[in-house]
């Protein structure tokens, strides 16, 4: 997907885009006073792994953990004094709920936030203790818009939309304005796509101060909800992603033209890319990265070719991950990069055997991690006994030196899986 650089119109606000350049340079006289100014700074380690010149806006830094912040605050504050007497409601999976009713609070408004019920208890916690009235109801986005929007009707609440609103969408859209203020000569900005309100921002500021740098979304693959807009295609949409804050199936009406006339092209990101990028940030920059923040470095490590060489702004939009499910996903890692290994080794069952062992791996350089003992398997004879070894490595190589040293010490050891052993030899 291509399009035309933007001409002197786009730069002001084309015909049939919600918001221009001007709306987003008022809200960011609108919310100086009450969002934090992330930084954007280089990221050598970044860089050195993708082959491009990597900066990072940390746009985990907000007090609520991501960029909703921006366009929540320009929302409330253009409220009448009518409006916020009467209170806000919105729908949301975490980011914009916690960033409505933190800032709803400080204003004053009563807020009321209706999550599906498969949201993150983090997330749903966190709003709570912002003070809002949270209702869990829907099993995906679209369910709980439904029930938000009828409560808004019944109980006259104004409806603050997490994409498909100017106000939000000129808000998120100061990102750019930022990045582009610090680092005037990028070539490429990789925005992760939900339902399209940050980059649609993005996009307006971005191609009218700079005509001739790409905006680059990235959705999961599991919702390619824009991809199919704008395609024609009809992938399926739905599924368990770690992305689960961009997890949308409809893209917003007001969105749309804009990623459709300014946005270069889309890419689709698999889980496990996703989940590559989350350890990466956790490692490598000593940040925290849910699945849809880390979705445009999980871009750069699908499609490296379509960086390298270019100076690339990454929006680190959101850091509100669950502790188990970061440790769960760092600990994948380390085993598809074969720095956690398990195996199986059957042997006459004597006395002093697991010590053996343990002092043989010692010797090898591994830390034993988890080991358990089997001698009532069936296809175990009756005087053997298996040992079930988890031991940690320093990478692929040195697991493959441990392994044969221990086939050549007669062990024959079996690569275990989830899926259960592997056909030897290992």
């Amino acid at each position: 997907m291509t399009t035309a650089t933007p001409d002197a119109t786009t730069a002001t606000g084309p015909a049939g885009h919600a918001i221009s350049l001007d709306d987003v340079r008022r809200a960011a006289a609108v919310i100086a006073d009450h969002v934090l100014r992330t930084p954007f700074v280089p990221a050598p380690r970044l860089s050195e792994l993708t082959g491009a010149t990597v900066f990072v806006k940390y746009e985990n830094m907000h007090p609520t953990g991501a960029f909703k912040e921006r366009g929540a605050v320009n929302k409330l504050l253009g409220l009448s004094d009518e409006e916020r007497r009467r209170g806000v409601i919105a729908m949301s999976a975490g980011n914009h709920a916690q960033a409505v009713a933190y800032h709803a609070r400080r204003f004053g408004i009563p807020a009321t936030i209706v999550m599906p019920v498969s949201t993150p208890l983090v997330k749903v916690e966190s709003t709570r203790g912002y003070g809002a009235r949270v209702i869990l109801d829907g099993e995906t986005l679209a369910e709980a818009a439904e029930r938000a929007e009828a409560l808004a009707e019944v109980e006259g609440l104004v409806f603050v939309h997490p994409y498909d609103d100017p106000a939000v969408m000129a808000g998120q859209g100061t990102v750019a304005l930022e990045m582009l203020t610090d680092v005037p000569e990028l070539d490429q900005l990789v925005v992760p796509v939900g339902g399209g309100g940050l980059i649609s921002g993005i996009a307006i500021a971005a191609k009218a101060l700079a005509p001739a740098v790409e905006v680059i979304g990235v959705e999961a693959a599991l919702y390619p909800s824009f991809h199919n807009a704008l395609t024609g295609e009809t992938r399926p949409i739905g599924g368990p992603t770690l992305a689960e804050g961009i997890a949308v199936k409809k893209v917003g009406r007001l969105t749309l033209p804009v990623v459709r006339d300014l946005v270069s092209r889309l890419i689709l990101v698999e889980e496990v890319f996703i989940e590559q990028a989350v350890s990466v940030y956790a490692t490598l920059q000593h940040s925290m990265a849910e699945g849809a923040g880390a979705a445009g470095l999980a871009a750069m490590l699908r499609e490296p070719d379509t960086f390298r060489g270019r100076r690339v702004g990454l929006v680190l939009c959101g850091g509100n991950i669950d502790a188990r499910l970061l440790a769960s996903v760092m600990v994948r890692e380390l085993e598809r990069a074969d720095r956690i290994v398990s195996f199986r080794i059957t042997a006459s069952d004597r006395p002093g055997f697991l010590g053996t062992i343990a002092s043989r791996l010692g010797e090898l350089g591994a830390n034993i991690l988890e080991v358990s003992h089997g001698r009532l398997f069936l296809d175990v004879p009756a005087k053997g006994v298996t040992i079930d070894l988890t031991v940690e490595t320093r990478g692929a190589d040195h697991t493959l030196d441990i392994i044969e040293a221990l086939a050549r010490d007669g062990h024959a050891p079996q690569r275990m899986s989830p899926r259960g052993l592997s056909e030897p030899p290992f």
